[in-house]
């Protein structure tokens, strides 16, 4: 059986191409894993006060923090969790941390079914665990929740997706498929070949 140069070198650049993303996507499901477990050190750490600038790096994340929120310079509210995995609104506090100007506080004040900013609560010492924020990359979860709402979920690294080795696998069988079925067109090919030189 003979085999084409062209369609197979193709062929065996695009299998190399999904072995190499395979082995990429191993490596990722390595770095995540220690990520997760770096996060999840970072939880049992002392508590540390809640950082004028927030760092470059995401070292505080998962950490225990208190802070104080001098004033509430507005709300907002995204998708969120309660400790009963409920779904609905968490509600973010934007907050005054001393100064009247610098990134301040992202205080999530807790959570309700309802979007409406929360009434009643304008500030003071906060108490909870560090999070990711898409927006400020860092926000505080509170402990205890502000006046009618109930607390939010508390972040958890234990909750981080690591999808990577699921990925890994998929490109591994992909490359499998594709070596497959090439040989399977090769021999089909040949066949045909064979057939038609019969006299």
């Amino acid at each position: 059986m003979r085999f084409p140069p062209i369609p197979t070198l193709i062929v065996a650049a695009a299998v190399a191409a999904m072995i190499g993303l395979g082995v990429w996507q191993l490596r990722r499901a390595d770095e995540k894993a220690a990520l997760i477990a770096h996060y999840r050190a970072a939880a049992g750490r002392p508590p540390v006060a809640w950082p004028t600038l927030p760092p470059p790096d995401d070292s505080l994340l998962y950490r225990r923090a208190t802070g104080f929120c001098t004033e509430v310079t507005g709300w907002r509210a995204v998708a969120g969790r309660n400790r009963r995995g409920e779904t609905g609104w968490s509600h973010i506090a934007a907050c005054r941390t001393g100064g009247l100007e610098g990134p301040g506080m992202q205080a999530d004040m807790g959570w309700s079914r309802d979007h409406h900013p929360p009434q009643g609560w304008r500030g003071g010492a906060v108490s909870g665990t560090i999070a990711p924020d898409r927006r400020h990359r860092i926000r505080l979860v509170a402990d205890a929740a502000a006046p009618g709402l109930q607390p939010s979920a508390a972040p958890n690294p234990e909750n981080l997706p690591n999808n990577h080795l699921l990925y890994a696998f998929q490109w591994f069988f992909f490359a499998l498929t594709a070596a497959v079925i090439y040989l399977l067109a090769l021999r089909r090919r040949h066949r045909v070949a064979e057939a038609a030189a019969k006299p």
